[in-house]
């Protein structure tokens, strides 16, 4: 019988006859229906040998309890069938058990050999439900059996289970706070867990159970970091706010330099009044600059890099949770990118606005500039309800600034009109807000308000005379008539705080309206009797302060007001009033106080300052319920300061696998099926793993340290240590130079043979050295995900990395022959690890280095031989444009061409090599740019002038232009002492990238991720020139500046590809100035057919790009 039928019935009243009654559908409503025997008709169900009726029960009972109906009189029905045999009966009868069994605790224990044996079941989910139903009986009596329970299921094979005991934990803590010691030793070993179904769990019963034992968290920190992505979206904001509060314990403050900074050069400043001070200002200006350079731990970027994609997530509290940590923990240059996520959490449900703008209103008070481009965001509608109003009005008077408080004044006014009196009145005091903040709009503001007197509305008009005379206190002199408009106003007002208000400010200000003050405390002690308390306390003022200037005219009129409030109804006033009489009017035998009355009474006060109720709300960590009401709520953990003192990062460094210390790259292979499942994600070592446990050799600390200072852009303190670092390493390469040479005077065609091939070697690796410190954050970002990401590598891939990064600053001239003599040796040394990967290539006799190996040697790092990067590629190499023609040019022809090198100036900008050449016969002098035009988002960096070029002469200079991903050209004035030539430079599309180092790994990883519309994929036929590996890849550099992805062994290749014609070439890159990667695959198959396939995440380029190589494949 359905649960549709059983509602008809019940409605009706009748049933048919035929039909057996099992009673009606307990959810149905039917409260006053006169049959009773519903509940029994269910129990017979439960009692019945058939599985369909129980079931069938359960589903109505499980209905019930969802639509909010009790059913615990069917306790006792329905735990007998705990023990039933079918799997479905018994997952609801253990889901009627947990909602109950803390009511009917007797019967529950009962049944719990039951659970005990459910416990033992071979499916997760009736395992999983038995231990819920175990700890939802909250009995001290079962303490032991629960804790027993937890350890085994913390054991269980099945991560559904383990994630169960993590959500029992919390339970049995309640329940006996004793156990802790136990539990705290079941979260830690849940804690190594590396399944993401069980780490968010975990992570809240470790805030429940002991949130202080931060010790926990060390070793899994990392982990953590890595696992955030896939946890599911409750787990992933309970890790965020639980890794806000570790950073900010274990990481310096990234921010540090510059708020030392602002209070040293402000101590300084007022220090240079007394010699004294000055002294004690100057020592601490001067240790504030001796101050190390902030550089961010590894761990740090880790943990930032690893939440920015959160900000996407579908979820309002996730995104809620990261743009909290940001704001946190993150520098200032990059809080910015949490703005648009939180605009974007706008568009939701009035609910969520509310807590996003509670926490975007104590944003702006810190960082205004970040939310200032979507300022129309918070623009108020008509359907906004009147807390949303409210606070957007709060955030756009936080936002206000001399640039755009024209256009939220407009905003204002329209405001005005509004029929929610509650939000013209907060409108009001938003514009008393912005004229108290910017000086220069104070006197519009005023104008403004003053019409607003003249409103019908008498609420608008009281909290336009309360704002008005906070204004006033400011400029009183210069407002005289204000001041006597609005003593008129007394006679219509009626609201007590706007009246209140206009007597103080007549009283305050009376000697600028002598003639108006008497009139008016004429007026009000008529009314005196009928006034509210606050108006009255006003009079007495405005009394007390006319006597003392004008007792002439007011002296009558202030003993009558006293005499008034002496026998009022509240003592507040009576007390005022016998406290004013004693110190104005003079006394026989007392007035000691009578002299100082007009200084107590007409003091200058100070002009009150309007501030934002968010202003000190930010030490609540944002997001939180204790943020949102402005009050610590129960459970609320306070957010730590930053530490002094960075505390020792190796506590985060887990013991390094047996295989990531194996140098030799076939035993490597060999133990890749012992790395953990997430190993290239987060695996067992952290991001700074090759570089703390490694080596201890000299190279591998300086590798962590320059990468990381040059990502924070402070490389001063720094520099003795790198040109040390340089000078050790030359006397090294020195040696190992003579040994080489050595070797290669046995044979005079090899020697030649790997000149050669060390100079293509040279032209396609100096790029990809280039492009390690790109920029500030990035740069920073980097150097921690090449640590991250490259958990497997050997010690030695560490060093020479290292070593490249070190040869990058060496002089240009020294570091050519050094690359030219080192190519040699590791073309020489290692030929024999070569020999099975190049084999089925037909390989000349005279040529020991064949060309396909020379591009298979690019970014391979298998021994500790280093591949230093070129720095002037060979000319013959680089694609000439021309710029200006010689007969266009009057003689002066100008070439240019990209040199594929890291423009030293800034990492964003292309490196552009212009050659000038003189073909007349007298002197060009002062050749120069001038007038650059470019389109928006492009900058340039000029070269330097040129005084002279000789006749027949010719000159190279280089210049930088960040052409901003796009292949707009860049267009400016070539200019010389004489003439002007207009010009233009224009990107092919392969010149905006640089080569990356990547691993076939990561490769296919990477490409994973840009699948879709980010993939174009299109067959050609190979050229007569293009058959082989070695023309392929020389085709594919020329037209794009990416490097080749070394390929793996032959197992692997014949994994991937059974048919012997059948190869991949793969090639990295990415973009210069955004830094989107750019994938490139060529496979090649029979007969010349072959298959080109890009991956991007600018589409545009991808598409571009295609056609490129193409062109360059198909010629």
């Amino acid at each position: 019988m359905s649960a549709s039928s059983a509602f008809s019935d019940d409605k009706g009243g009748s049933s048919n006859v035929g039909e057996p009654e099992y009673g009606h559908d307990p959810a149905s409503g039917g409260i006053f229906s006169s049959d009773y025997k519903r509940h029994d008709d269910l129990k017979e169900m439960l009692d019945s040998n058939k599985d369909s009726l129980k079931l069938e029960a359960m589903k109505r009972i499980v209905a019930m309890i969802a639509r909010g109906k009790n059913a615990s009189e069917l306790f006792p029905a329905v735990v007998k069938n705990v023990a039933c045999k079918n799997i479905e009966v018994k997952k609801l009868v253990y889901v009627y058990l947990v909602r109950y069994a803390e009511e009917q605790q007797d019967l529950a224990l009962l049944s719990i050999s039951t659970f005990q044996r459910g416990l033992k079941d071979p499916n997760q989910l009736i395992r999983a439900s038995a231990l819920r139903v175990l700890s939802s009986i909250r009995v001290t009596i079962i303490v032991p059996i629960m804790m027993l329970a937890i350890k085994e299921a913390a054991s269980d094979m099945s991560p559904y289970v383990r994630k169960t005991a993590a959500h029992a934990i919390p339970k049995l803590y309640s329940l006996d706070p004793e156990q802790k010691d136990q539990l705290i030793e079941v979260i830690e070993k849940l804690l190594a867990d590396k399944t993401t179904l069980v780490a968010g769990s975990v992570v809240m019963a470790f805030e429940e159970v002991c949130p202080e034992r931060i010790d926990l968290i060390h070793k899994n920190y990392r982990k953590l970091c890595n696992l955030l992505i896939d946890v599911e979206e409750w787990g992933q904001v309970v890790i965020i706010n639980m890794l806000t509060r570790y950073a900010r314990t274990q990481f310096l403050n990234p921010n540090i330099n510059e708020s030392l900074l602002e209070e040293g050069g402000e101590k300084a400043f007022y220090g240079s009044e007394e010699d004294e001070e000055a002294k004690e200002e100057n020592t601490e200006a001067s240790t504030v600059a001796k101050r190390k350079p902030y550089v961010m731990d590894p761990d740090h970027r880790l943990l930032l890099r690893n939440t920015k994609p959160l900000l996407q997530s579908r979820n309002a509290a996730v995104v809620m949770a990261v743009a909290q940590l940001y704001f946190h923990l993150a520098p200032k240059a990059e809080v910015g990118v949490i703005a648009k996520a939180l605009v974007r959490l706008m568009r939701s449900h009035s609910e969520v606005q509310y807590v996003v703008l509670q926490n975007v209103a104590t944003m702006t008070i810190k960082r205004r500039g970040m939310f200032e481009p979507y300022l129309k965001s918070f623009y108020i509608r008509s359907t906004d309800p009147t807390q949303i109003k409210v606070l957007k009005l709060e955030v756009l008077t936080n936002l206000a600034n001399e640039t755009n408080i024209s256009t939220i004044l407009r905003e204002f006014q329209t405001y005005i009109k509004s029929m929610d009196k509650d939000f013209v009145a907060a409108t009001i005091q938003a514009i008393g807000r912005c004229a108290t903040n910017i000086g220069e709009v104070r006197d519009t503001c005023l104008n403004g308000l003053v019409q607003l007197l003249s409103n019908r509305d008498e609420l608008v008009v009281a909290e336009s005379v309360v704002v008005i005379k906070k204004l006033l206190q400011m400029q009183p002199e210069q407002h005289s008539e204000i001041i006597k408009h609005m003593a008129k106003l007394t006679d219509n007002i009626q609201v007590p705080m706007a009246r209140a208000s206009i007597l103080w400010l007549i009283g305050e200000y009376c000697e600028h309206v002598p003639k108006i003050a008497p009139d008016v405390l004429r007026k009000m002690a008529k009314t005196f009797t009928n006034e509210e308390d606050i108006v009255k306390l006003q009079i007495i003022n405005l009394a007390a302060k006319l006597y003392l200037t004008n007792s002439k005219q007011t002296k009558l009129l202030t003993q009558y007001v006293l005499n008034l409030a002496k026998y009022d109804q509240n003592y507040d006033i009576r007390d005022r009033a016998r406290f004013i009489r004693q110190l104005i009017v003079p006394m026989d035998k007392g007035g000691a106080l009578n002299k100082y009355a007009k200084k107590l009474f007409l003091a200058l006060k100070p002009a009150p300052v309007l501030e934002s109720p968010f202003k000190d709300r930010d030490h609540f960590q944002l997001g939180s319920l204790s943020h949102l009401l402005n009050a610590k709520a129960g459970g609320y953990q306070e957010l730590p300061d930053w530490p002094e003192v960075a505390p020792d990062p190796s506590v985060r460094n887990v013991e390094v696998p047996e295989w990531t210390k194996c140098s030799s790259r076939d035993k490597r292979k060999d133990k890749k099926v012992e790395k953990p499942f997430y190993s290239d994600s987060e695996g067992e070592s952290g991001p700074t793993e090759s570089a703390d446990s490694g080596s201890d050799s000299v190279s591998g600390s300086e590798s962590s340290s320059s990468s990381e200072d040059s990502g924070s852009g402070s490389e001063t303190e720094d520099s003795e240590d790198d040109s040390d670092s340089d000078e050790e390493e030359e006397e090294e390469k020195k040696g190992r130079k003579k040994i080489v040479q050595r070797k290669m005077k046995t044979s005079a065609s090899e020697s030649a043979a790997s000149e050669e091939s060390g100079n293509e070697v040279k032209m396609q690796q100096k790029p990809k050295m280039g492009n390690r410190s790109k920029s500030d954050e990035e740069s920073e970002s980097e150097s921690s995900e090449s640590e991250s990401d490259s958990e497997q590598e050997s010690e030695s891939e560490t060093d020479v990395k290292t070593k490249k990064k070190v040869s990058a600053s060496n002089p240009p001239s020294k570091q050519t022959k050094k690359t030219t003599v080192e190519k040699k040796e590791m073309s020489l040394l290692d030929l024999d690890d070569f020999e099975s990967t190049t084999s089925h290539q037909v390989t000349p006799v005279n040529n020991v280095l064949s060309n396909s190996l020379v591009t298979d040697l690019e970014g391979l790092s298998l021994t500790d031989t280093m591949i230093p990067s070129a720095t002037i590629a060979s000319p013959s190499s680089v694609k000439m444009y021309e710029l200006l023609h010689r007969i266009k040019g009057e003689g002066l022809a100008v070439e240019y061409c990209f040199s594929r090198q890291p423009f030293s100036f800034d990492k964003n900008m292309l490196a552009v090599q212009i050659q000038f050449s003189n073909n007349t016969t007298s002197e060009v002098k002062n050749l120069h740019v001038e007038e650059p035009k470019l389109q928006s988002g492009m900058r340039m960096k000029e070269f330097p002038e040129i005084d002279v070029l000789p006749p027949s002469g010719s000159a190279t200079v280089v210049m930088g232009i960040d052409f901003c991903d796009s292949t707009q050209a860049a267009n400016f004035q070539l200019c010389t002492h004489t003439r002007k030539f207009f010009v233009s430079i224009q990107p092919p599309v392969g010149e905006l990238m640089t080569p990356i180092f990547m691993t076939e790994n990561e490769f296919k990883k990477e490409q994973g991720k840009l699948m879709g519309m980010n993939e174009i994929t299109e067959k050609l036929v190979l050229g007569e020139i293009c058959q082989n590996d070695h023309a392929i890849v020389q085709r594919v550099t020329s037209a794009a500046n990416i490097s080749r992805v070394p390929c793996g062994s032959d197992k692997e290749c014949s994994l991937c590809f059974p048919s012997p014609s059948t190869q991949s070439h793969r090639f990295a890159g990415k973009t210069v100035t955004s830094g989107s990667l750019v994938l490139v695959t060529v496979l090649t198959k029979e007969e010349g057919a072959a298959q080109l396939t890009i991956n991007c995440e600018k589409m545009v380029i991808g598409t571009m790009l295609v056609k490129d190589i193409l062109q360059a494949l198909t010629q």
